[in-house]
């Protein structure tokens, strides 16, 4: 591809004990007569640690260094600031990141790229999951994935399916396994890759999976090797035990339409898989709170068949009273306990989902999560399913970790049905409850987590931990829980020459595999505890979970890899990144080469403050068809959304209940609507702004300027030069051209007025507002422009090509959101009212949602004053 070739490809992965070390390594070769730049691009598991990265070119490696992530933005920033082009960032899809890497090569010259990460394969539905993404790009002579399995335990069971897989290829997949080890291979020749006879396009593209599952003849599994040991817990045949359950259901207005809809497919799937022993209930909250029943009902058939007629009748309305919602579970399910309403030996669960933020009675993250903890009192988990990217995911991840539960993103594809129904599918089966592995207090020290308030079927305990004297070989342990018709308690004995003696036929164990198993859950744990914490908690939560990722050189959240490679005979720093929520690493470019690229290094770097091109002053304004523009200076950025409301509606732009100062406007339409378009274009004819301390109000339309002191009014028009100085009033009006405007001690505001040619047929004038000097509000200004007189931190991520070729799409997260966004302009009128400056902005679709607090509707007030 542009004379690049890759020669050679291969994933190398080693399992052993359920942890994965994969190694990608790929070599290139520039086959041009100029040098070129040469991409290594992979897509890794969102649960997986880089360990390691190095490229080797014309014999020479370059390894990358794993460092405080401070200290490695500091190196960043040096490269940037020599004008060197060293960059990240990222990429998420469900489940995985991507990690991009880039040099330029000489002609006739090669580059091996060598990347190794490690992850903890998850047990679900009874199966291990290894998930390899395949993506080459080209044809590539040499292609190969190859794993090799070591279970102490025994393999009863493995799978290896890929979705590019076509009868021709199906036979390629090699697959063999006995007793303790597995093997598969993968190695199309160039023709099976071949969409086509003579094609030069690949069919490999999209996921292979790795399927696999252990004998178990006890309930579990201990191995201790080197002072370290891991215990794997995952007892069969237990009954199930019965289910209480309240599904909390957001119905707001923004869950309309395909949203809502699926939510009823799922749930209507979900009431197939209830059981008769269980007992369930639907809560919905809109701006109010609604319940199927007011308790806790039985899953007869006659129940089941009444609650399909329910759920079949949701419609949404209203806002987002979350904490009405929630609370009215946690309120349902106590009393349930309280009057033993259900069995003794049940487990009880919330499942809420919801796709916005909590903007209807209690609407402080920080109170509700407060009150739910309070309520729920460790009794059960709670888990939270965000739809969409409007949500505020990290408030819904710390409330359920805060409760025993977790955070599920559910995306707004074709499928969230399904992906709902597949949650529902992982908890529905418990059979234990309140687990606790108990080990020698005084013979173990830096235990992972060892108390679970659920066990479910299908899935695995795992629990690591270093011992106090390294020297120790046995341990035992006792395990308690309750299971649905008696108490467990098991104990199990283990020592390390039994494990020895399991691995001694077993030659390709990498390392100290059970001390980087222990590490790894240490600080997989550590940073989700992080998620909750505040204050000296947290900092020490960091300090532990940093000093670990350097240790054992993981690139996690709190840490950067750092690649110093050739460029020109001078070197050159990038940075790889672990992204919060897994939603951004890498991307590291010694050449910006194109526009779209320029974006990505600068603009979706989360360290970096640098963008394309800066407003050329810092303001908040509103002006157009009403385009909203807010500058972030610490950014040297913007953000831009527009406002699609009916000509007629007046809207809450600045409100400061300290200075007294308020700021709306009405909107006007075009002259004549199109009916052939859903939103008519509507800008402000009419802008209303008043200090209530000093009774002062100013009317502005775009024939005239009223000013109204007390009971005393003055008019003037656009054809006057006027200066006008009162107690607490500036007013000054450029003739035919704007308004500058200060009213007491506060903000400064610039309105323009736009003209048009009065015959035009369909459009008229119009005005716009832009503030000057809004430091001199108070903290508690809000309204649709006023709330971004606070400081705002928003960072972007992966940039990508957009419907429009110059306007590239891209993700932002701000105010614990993700969101998508466009990269466009706006037109700055404020000193050139007749062409305006083009300002560069990321603008936030469906009327600033996600962006702004609240929705757009909330802002609607019944006139200017």
């Amino acid at each position: 591809v542009n004379g690049i070739e890759i020669y050679s490809m291969k994933i190398d992965s080693k399992v052993t004990s359920r942890f994965a070390h994969n190694v990608i390594t790929s070599r290139a070769v520039n086959r041009g007569n100029v040098h070129k730049e040469v991409f290594f691009d992979v897509e890794l598991p969102k649960t997986a640690f880089i360990t390691n990265f190095s490229m080797t070119i014309d014999g020479v490696t370059y390894p990358g260094t794993i460092k405080e992530k401070e200290a490695a933005k500091q190196q960043y920033e040096k490269a940037v600031s020599k004008g060197h082009t060293a960059g990240l960032v990222k990429a998420s899809g469900r489940k995985t990141e991507k990690f991009t890497v880039s040099v330029n090569i000489a002609a006739a010259s090669k580059v091996t790229f060598e990347l190794t990460y490690e992850e903890l394969l998850k047990r679900q539905f009874g199966k291990y999951e290894m998930f390899i993404k395949v993506k080459p790009k080209q044809l590539v002579k040499d292609f190969e994935i190859e794993v090799n399995i070591f279970e102490p335990q025994g393999i009863t069971e493995l799978e290896a399916e890929a979705t590019f897989i076509t009868n021709d290829l199906q036979n390629v997949i090699k697959k063999t396994f006995s007793d303790k080890k597995g093997h598969i291979s993968f190695k199309p020749t160039l023709d099976q890759q071949r969409t086509c006879a003579n094609c030069s396009q690949s069919v490999l593209d999209g996921d292979f999976t790795i399927k696999y599952d252990v004998k178990r003849t006890t309930p579990d599994n201990l191995q201790i090797v080197n002072g370290y040991f891991v215990h794997f817990f995952a007892p069969t045949n237990l009954p199930k035990l019965p289910k209480n359950i309240i599904f909390v259901i957001d119905i707001s207005g923004s869950m309309s339409g395909r949203e809502i809809e699926q939510t009823r497919e799922a749930l209507l799937k979900i009431l197939d898989d209830i059981k008769e022993d269980d007992f369930f209930n639907f809560i919905l909250f809109g701006s109010q709170v609604h319940t199927w029943k007011e308790t806790l009902i039985k899953a007869t058939p006659e129940n089941l068949d009444e609650a399909r007629k329910f759920v079949r009748g949701i419609y949404t309305e209203g806002m987002t009273n979350l904490h009405g919602g929630i609370m009215r579970g946690i309120d349902m399910l106590n009393v349930a306990h309280e009057r033993n309403a259900v069995p003794k030996r049940s487990a009880s669960i919330i499942i809420m989902l919801t796709d916005g933020q909590p903007n209807v009675g209690v609407s402080n993250t920080q109170d509700i999560q407060t009150h739910v903890k309070k309520a729920i009192e460790g009794r059960y988990p709670l888990y939270n399913l965000g739809f969409g990217y409007g949500v505020d995911y990290g408030f819904l991840e710390k409330l359920a970790l805060e409760n025993k539960g977790l955070a599920r993103r559910i995306y707004p594809d074709s499928d969230a049905a399904l992906q709902l129904q597949g949650f529902y599918d992982e908890v529905s089966k418990p059979i234990l409850m309140d687990v606790e592995l108990n080990y020698p207090e005084n013979e173990i020290s830096h235990l992972t987590k060892n108390t679970f308030k659920h066990l479910y079927d299908g899935s695995e305990i795992v629990v690591a931990g270093r011992f106090i004297d390294s020297n120790q070989n046995s341990l035992t342990v006792d395990v308690i829980g309750e299971g649905a018709n008696d108490a467990l308690s098991y104990t199990t004995q283990q020592d390390a020459e039994q494990t020895a003696k399991a691995f001694q036929e077993q030659q390709y164990i990498f390392g100290e595999y059970i001390e980087r198993l222990w590490a790894y859950l240490t600080i997989e744990q550590l940073l989700d505890k992080r998620i909750a914490a505040t204050g000296e908690e947290k900092e020490n939560l960091t300090a532990e979970a940093l000093d670990l990722s350097l240790k054992y050189k993981f690139v996690t959240p709190l840490t950067s890899m750092v690649v110093t490679k050739p460029e020109d005979s001078d070197n050159q720093d990038g940075i790889a990144d672990k992204p919060i929520e897994g939603i951004a690493i890498i991307t590291i470019s010694s050449d910006l080469g194109t526009f779209l690229t320029l974006f990505s290094l600068l603009s979706a770097a989360p360290q970096v403050s640098y963008l394309l091109a800066a407003p050329p002053t810092w303001y908040t304004s509103v002006d157009g068809d009403p385009h909203f523009i807010i500058s972030v200076p610490q950014k040297k950025d913007a953000i831009c959304f527009n406002i699609n409301e009916k000509p007629g509606a007046v809207l809450n732009l600045i409100n400061d209940p300290v200075t007294g100062i308020t700021v709306n406007g009405e909107l006007i339409g075009d002259k004549t609507a199109n009916n052939d378009v859903k939103i008519q274009n509507t800008y402000f004819g009419k802008l209303g702004i008043a200090n209530k301390h000093l009774d002062l109000k100013l009317t502005v339309t775009t024939e005239k300027i009223t000013v109204q002191n007390g009971n005393e009014k003055t008019g003037f028009t656009w054809l006057d030069s006027v200066t006008l100085q009162e107690e607490g009033l500036t007013l000054i009006i450029n003739r035919k051209k704007n308004v500058v405007l200060k009213m007491g001690s506060g903000a400064s505001f610039v309105i323009v007025l736009h003209q048009v040619w009065k015959k035009h047929p369909l459009h008229q004038d119009f005005l716009g507002l832009y503030t000057l000097e809004r430091d001199q509000l108070s903290e508690q200004t809000h309204g649709l422009l006023g709330q971004f007189f606070h400081p705002i931190d928003f960072t972007i991520l992966e940039v990508h090509r957009g419907s429009d070729p110059k306007k590239p799409d891209a993700t932002m997260i701000v105010k614990n959101k993700e969101l998508t966004v466009t990269r466009g302009w706006q037109k700055d009128f404020k000193t050139d009212p007749e062409h305006g400056v083009d300002i560069p902005c990321w603008f936030v679709h469906n009327n600033g949602a996600g962006l702004i607090d609240g929705v757009h509707t909330d802002y609607i007030v019944s006139s200017l004053f």
